[in-house]
Order: structure tokens, then sequence, then C-alpha cells
């Protein structure tokens, strides 16, 4: 969200909040990139606020929390004290969540491993129709080969993100035997850690596929950690999650700040990727 919008954002919960039975004097950022999460003070809840255009996605997380809350899963938990819904005010989709006081230390590999293998058992315990990773290459790739929704991009890096998307999702999508319900973005800025031990957040990328694609957003240690990991696909799935990553931030109607940095930054770390899963 750029400074407008996230300035209406905040004033969306702040006016929000107060029907759902909650003081709100201060709503403190928390982080934003194309949504944004508040920590609203005195109440202690954490709101995820999103454009309107977002209002599926976002009811779509409440779903899988809700769901994940039954089994026990690591994962951040809805506010207790409101309806599990999305709440709608002023064009922004609002959820409330638990606010978790982060410790401040970064989650040891060994113990991001366990709670990513905890949260892939919890994702076999419940039913959930959720797109496959294949699916969501698809949509990457739709933006890429549209000259409209993505006019900035190059031509030689237009046909190199296209080649990528479309070779790795071929090679994902070959053999889905192992196929499970995965995060589907579990990289370090989605782990928090706390008192009650590691917990994942941003859930509305829940989607299909092998859960290689899941140790692929995270750092290279934590694979090494996790029982029966395919090392070589993780490191295609990197790769592919990066090509991902870029085609977002080529289009058009990208909101997450800072956009050309991270146009830059994901074509390069693509190219990377690719290098370290065929070193050959």
């Amino acid at each position: 969200m750029e400074p407008p919008e996230l300035s209406r954002a905040v004033d969306a919960v702040r006016a929000a909040a107060p029907e759902l039975g909650l003081r709100v004097d201060d709503a403190v950022v928390v982080h934003h990139s194309d949504r944004a999460a508040l920590h609203l003070v005195p109440c202690g809840a954490l709101a995820r606020v999103a454009p309107w255009g977002h209002l599926a996605d976002s009811a779509f997380e409440v779903e899988v929390a809700r769901r994940l809350a039954v089994v026990g899963a690591p994962v951040a938990e809805l506010d207790p004290r409101v309806e599990p819904q999305v709440h709608v005010r002023d064009a922004f989709a609002i959820s409330l969540w638990t606010y978790y006081e982060p410790l401040g230390s970064v989650v040891a590999p060994a113990d991001y491993a366990d709670a990513l293998l905890s949260h892939h058992a919890a994702l076999r315990r419940i039913d959930l129709r959720a797109p496959h990773v294949t699916d969501r290459v698809a949509s990457a790739l739709r933006e890429v080969d549209d000259r409209e929704r993505s006019p900035d991009l190059s031509a030689s890096d237009r046909e190199f993100l296209s080649s990528t998307l479309g070779a790795l999702s071929a090679e994902i999508g070959v053999d889905r035997a192992g196929d499970q319900l995965l995060h589907g973005e579990p990289h370090p800025g989605n782990l928090l850690n706390t008192r009650r031990g590691p917990l994942f957040v941003d859930l509305a990328t829940a989607c299909r596929g092998p859960v290689a694609f899941d140790l692929g957003h995270a750092p290279e240690e934590v694979g090494r950690h996790y029982a029966g990991a395919d090392h070589g696909l993780v490191r295609r799935c990197r790769a592919l999650n990066w090509a991902m990553f870029s085609a977002w931030r080529w289009r058009r109607a990208d909101g997450m700040p800072d956009r050309d940095r991270w146009r830059a930054e994901g074509l390069a770390q693509v190219r990377a990727a690719l290098d370290s899963a065929d070193p050959d």
C-alpha cells in the first residue's frame, strides 16, 4: 500500500473495531506490503486489512485459520472476541487476529523445520479446497505474457521469466502422488517467534503441491533438518518461488512498496537460484 491508501486503511480499522466491541486508541503498523497488519492498542488485537479486491483471499485466510486451530496447527489464531469472519469497511477487508508479542530472536533452523513438519501434519488433517501450485504459476505466467499487464518488463526478461515459470511448473506438476495441502509461502517473514513457539501467519496462500515447494521459501538450512526432503526439488522450487515473486512485482497493478528495488532483486534471485539448482 502506498501511504495515502495505508492511511485510509488505518482509518477504516479504527472505525470498525469499536463497532465489534474492541477499544482502539491507536493502530500501530506492524507490516505492510499489498496488505497491512496493525496492532490495535489497548485492546491488543492484530488487524489484517486489505483493499476490497483481496476480499476473497481474506475470507479464504479466515477459513484456513479456523480449520487449522481445531487441529492444533502452529499458526496465529483469530481473535476469539469477535466473529471469525471478514469485516468490510470503506472498501477494505478487515480480519481480526490474536496479537503475539515477538521475542525478537531468529527461529533456529531445526526449530523452523520442526514447526513446518508440524504444520504440514496439521494441514493433512483438514479438508479444504485450494488451488494447486501450478494454478498459481499459471496466474503469474498470465501477468508475464500479457504486455498490457506488465508493460515495464523488457522483452528479454519477459522471455526469461516466462520460460522459467513454464519449465519449472511442468516439472513440478508431472507427479502429484505426494502432493498435499501447503502453507504456500512459509518464508521467514511469515514465521513469528513467540512465547508459544514458532507460529505461521499469512495463511491466504494455502495451496496444494509437494512439500518441497514450502521448503523452497525457507532458508536453505531448514531443509537439511526436514526429514525426507528432496533437496534437488527444493532448490528448483526456490527458483520457481523467486520467479513467481518477480512476476508479481512487474504487474502494472502491483501495490508492494519499493517495487522498483524488488523488481531488480527478484530477477537477480531467480538467476542465482537457477544456478544453485543446476550447478553444472
